[in-house]
């Protein structure tokens, strides 16, 4: 029988999310119906300074993508969380978040949601403000890189019940925006439901 776990809930399409994550609990995020993006940030508890830090991550492991016992580092070089089961292979670490101002920019829209502005929502409840949203993981979301240096989102085709998870390398403030994109293949034009899933350190 499995761990009893902490929490499970599922975050509806398009909302936000955020827990409090601590030192040695494992948080799985799982990916319902799939080829559903979720983007995520994670802090120090203790100090929320610490924030996750794409380039200390991606120069450490030498890799640009999220994979298995990937850890996330933070700006000073903490650990914060590691990759500890994957399903999926590789998530991307490149292409940010989605904003309002960058959907106008880049597909000629006015939008009135994005991961930006849940980012926004959900950093509030723990006392953070717009400073705090830095280049992101996107859970489940393909970007290769060419060789020519070439970039940009396509279809994946993510099996439903697709899932990762981190585990806690200290207390942590775990955030996510279960992605609202519907103008380019990262949520197949139709956002869906996620599952949140803390379980008890081992």
């Amino acid at each position: 029988m499995g761990a009893v776990p902490v929490l499970d809930e599922v975050v509806p399409a398009r909302q936000p999310w955020g827990g409090w994550i601590a030192k040695g609990q494992v948080l799985r995020i799982t990916d319902l119906e799939g080829q559903q993006a979720v983007d995520f940030l994670c802090y120090d508890a203790a100090d929320p300074s610490e924030r996750y830090s794409a380039t200390n991550t991606l120069k450490v492991q030498g890799r640009i993508y999220i994979e298995l016992d990937t850890v996330l580092y933070s700006d000073t070089g903490l650990p914060l969380m590691t990759v500890v089961a994957d399903t999926v292979g590789r998530h991307d670490t490149i292409y940010g978040c989605c904003s309002n101002p960058n959907n106008l920019l880049r597909y000629g829209v006015q939008t009135t949601e994005s991961c930006y502005s849940n980012f926004e929502t959900v950093l509030a409840q723990f006392g953070m403000g717009r400073s705090a949203i830095v280049s992101n993981i996107n859970f489940f979301m393909c970007v290769p890189v060419e060789a020519d240096g070439s970039a940009g989102v396509t279809t994946s085709e993510l099996q439903p019940g697709s899932y990762v998870e981190l585990r806690a390398e200290r207390d942590v403030i775990a955030v996510l925006s279960n992605c609202p994109q519907m103008h380019n293949p990262c949520n197949g034009y139709n956002p869906t439901p996620v599952r949140v899933t803390v379980l008890p350190g081992a």
